[in-house]
């Protein structure tokens, strides 16, 4: 009896067993999406259910499974799984009936229409360029959680981080849906604080300072720095980095950057924990070439850094930048230049080996341009500074990047060498992205000079793809009116020489300042070439019929006498000297001009004019900036007829500020009229400084002197002219805004050398702007 109710208790057990094991089969069949166990029979028929869209014989090319193959375990999973990765079913299942296997497929839907809702900030169009899906595209759970994602990105990076998106489908018939985005886009998040830990060296006020992400304060409304950006937060453990680097802090770490977003999601809280470590000072300072037949000291030159030195991280870049230049100017064009930097924490010194590497000289085995879709490959080829066959030479590669780049039709400008079919060629890749060259500019001001102005303009900078200049333009102002056509060829008969005409009417109100208006239509053909990579040439033909109406019947005779037109056929020259860094906001670097005129070549006036002046930047500091301008003035009368007054010099307001509009200068005392003058000096000095504000509110504080005379009126006789030839002197200070709207500068001045007659102005404002 024992032993058979032990062999009863195995017989169960066993059979226990056995059902968990079939149990746990039936699942894992389920599981796969397979009903019924595979025999490993030979596959007789595949049957396609459920298929709509997708044609049966699709779906078995999916499958990778035919008639004859083994129903086996593994050939249904890869055939379940296949089909899955498709992404065109949401359900799939396998069934065998003998030797049939049945395919069961629910196809996933199409996507109708994509709508957004909520969105203002961001459109539609920006919205859907964003995202994946398209309609008349297979949707799947996936892709629409993908996409969400991918907006949710770019709103962050807006700022918006209280912003929520949520899919709905809407289900329409033929297996079709329309996706629609619910967007709340909500606030933007702006950094409320931000705080340093562990810095002892400097401020917390010195730190916020050198990171570009920006505390929120009102007067950023024009200006994203104060919003949170991750990518930002990485830019600016950088620039803490590169910050103390420069101070000499060797062993500097930020050690963690933390941004937390506030309870309501209304603002963050940015930490930068830092260690700072002990300050360096430099040690020894040696160059090792591995370059043969190369003599290393011929390096020495750029090397600034001596031993006692703070070291200086950004200085040491500096000196590998000019040496790579100098190198690739001797042909080297993939030399490496790298330092070796190493620490004696004892002595607190830094060591600094400058190791180049060995490379052989390089000529341009060829120049390749990709990217330009409308601009022809002749219009960037021709600012290139190197042909092929040339040695190479890394200065001209950098000038011929910032060459294309001055043309002003790109997005995107660079200018790679790589490596050419041999070790001693190089191929120069040019990649650029090109932009919108055409502008539809509409201008509103006002300026002392003018009173209010409106101003439009229609451009073209790159016409035809051929890089050729179009302009069209009209100005409305209180006291003049202007309207101008103008077409500039850059490079005629395919060299660099320009050639272009202009088109002309103006009308001026001088009635304040010598109680007339003047009338001018004409043209003009000019031509420029380079003398030099700083000096250039420009010629031009003037013709034009220059009038004076509606003189005061209390006018100057002198005045009353050249009421009427008078036509001027005029050749100038140009010669320019430009080394500035910038020709919009310059600091450092000298303009220097020399002009001349003589008209008489028929028409009516005869005279001959000069002009020679220079204006240098030097900054004091990298904010303080100096300027310092001077020019001379001469005009002569070539024949009988004189000099009209509306040929002749004036000077005031911007000329030399103090001073009215032609508030200086040969006077009649009689009429108070300005007549003008043939000679004239006139120089300035001007600090240009920050005042305080952050900057990039773009507001600078200028303090300045002007100084100059004008003489010489001629033609008086029977009129009481007041003509000195004294100086005039005044001093102010002003301040200019670099307003989102255009440039704004307002100037207090008072004149301390003068004469009784001139006209003082102490105010002088003038505010513009096109969008």
């Amino acid at each position: 009896m024992m032993g058979f109710a032990n062999n009863f208790r195995l017989l169960t057990s066993v059979c226990f067993l056995m059902m968990l094991f079939l149990l746990a089969g039936v699942g894992l069949a389920d599981a796969a999406g397979f009903y019924g166990a595979p025999t490993g029979e030979s596959i007789g028929q595949i049957r396609i259910v459920g298929a709509q869209r997708i044609e049966p014989d699709t779906v078995l090319t999916y499958m990778d499974v035919h008639v004859g193959d083994k129903m086996t375990q593994d050939t249904l999973d890869k055939a379940l799984k296949s089909l899955f990765a498709t992404g065109l079913f949401s359900d799939v299942t396998l069934r065998q009936s003998g030797h049939v296997l049945e395919v069961n497929i629910v196809e996933n839907p199409i996507i109708n229409e994509i709508a957004f809702e909520g969105n203002d900030r961001i459109k539609d169009e920006e919205l859907l360029a964003e995202i994946q899906l398209r309609p008349r595209q297979v949707f799947t759970r996936n892709k629409v959680q993908s996409d969400v994602n991918r907006l949710y990105q770019l709103y962050r990076r807006q700022g918006r981080f209280s912003i929520n998106i949520d899919p709905k489908i809407i289900t329409l018939d033929q297996n079709r849906v329309n996706l629609v985005f619910e967007i709340s886009e909500g606030a933007v998040t702006k950094v409320r604080s931000i705080r340093f830990v562990g810095n002892k060296r400097y401020s917390d006020d010195e730190l916020r300072a050198e990171v570009s992400t920006k505390e929120s304060r009102w007067y950023r409304f024009i200006s994203t720095d104060d919003r949170y950006d991750a990518d930002r937060m990485s830019y600016d453990q950088e620039l803490l980095r590169r910050f103390y680097l420069a101070q000499g802090y060797a062993d500097f770490q930020v050690i963690s950057a933390v941004a937390e977003l506030s309870k309501n999601h209304s603002s963050f809280l940015v930490t930068f924990t830092v260690e700072e470590g002990v300050r360096y000072k430099v040690g020894n300072v040696s160059i090792q070439s591995a370059l043969q037949h190369f003599n290393a000291d011929t390096l020495k030159q750029y090397v600034k850094l001596k031993a006692g030195d703070w070291y200086d991280a950004s200085a040491v870049q500096s000196i590998i930048d000019k040496m790579t230049d100098a190198l690739g100017d001797m042909q080297y064009a993939f030399v490496s230049v790298k330092p070796e930097v190493n620490r004696n924490r004892e002595a607190r010194t830094v060591d600094i080996v400058f190791r180049i590497s060995e490379t052989p000289r390089v000529f341009v085995e060829r120049i390749d341009i990709h990217g330009n879709v409308r601009t022809m490959d002749k219009v960037i080829r021709r600012e290139m500074k190197v042909a092929e066959g040339d040695p190479f030479s890394r200065s001209k590669i950098s000038k011929s990047e910032q060459k294309i780049r001055d043309l002003d039709f790109f997005e995107k400008v660079t200018v790679t060498p790589t490596q050419g079919s041999a070790p001693d060629k190089t191929i120069v890749d040019v990649e650029v992205e090109e932009k919108s060259t055409g502008e539809l500019s509409v201008g509103a001001g006002f300026s002392t000079s003018d009173g209010p102005l409106a101003d439009t303009r229609i451009t073209e900078r790159n016409l035809l793809g051929k890089g050729q200049q179009l302009q069209l333009g009209a100005t409305v102002a209180g006291k003049r009116t202007e309207f101008d056509l103008s077409f500039t060829e850059p490079y005629f008969l395919e060299r660099d020489f320009s050639a272009g005409f202009d088109l002309y009417h103006t009308t001026r109100d001088l009635q304040s300042e010598s109680s007339y208006d003047q009338k001018r239509t004409g043209g003009a053909l000019r031509f420029g070439y380079p003398l030099s990579e700083k000096w250039r040439q420009t010629l031009r033909y003037q013709l034009e019929s220059n009038e004076i109406t509606n003189v005061d019947s209390d006018a100057s005779l002198f005045i009353l006498g050249q009421e009427g037109n008078r036509v001027t056929s005029a050749v100038s020259q140009g010669l320019t000297y430009d080394s500035r860094d910038s020709t919009l906001f310059p600091t450092e670097g000298t303009y220097g001009w020399l002009v001349t005129t003589a008209a008489g070549l028929g028409g009516d006036a005869k005279y001959l004019s000069g002009k020679l002046g220079a204006s240098h930047y030097y900054p004091i500091t990298e904010k303080w900036i100096f300027n310092l301008l001077g020019e001379v003035g001469a005009m002569s009368e070539l024949g009988d007829d004189g000099i009209r007054i509306n040929e002749r010099f004036l000077l005031g307001g911007d000329t030399l500020r103090g001073f009215k509009n032609a508030g200086i200068g040969p006077r009649d005392l009689t009429t108070n009229d300005a007549l003008g003058g043939t000679y004239f000096y006139r120089s300035t000095a001007e600090f240009s400084f920050p005042i305080g504000l952050p900057e990039e509110m773009g507001v600078k504080g200028h303090t300045f002197t002007d100084l100059g005379s004008l003489w010489e009126a001629n033609e008086t006789t029977g009129i009481n002219v007041a003509d000195e030839s004294s100086l005039r002197a005044a001093a102010g200070a002003g301040v200019s805004w670099r307003s989102p709207l255009g440039p704004v500068r307002a100037d207090l001045s008072f004149p301390y050398v003068k004469e009784s007659y001139d006209k003082e102005e102490a105010f002088r404002f003038s505010f513009g702007t096109r969008f």
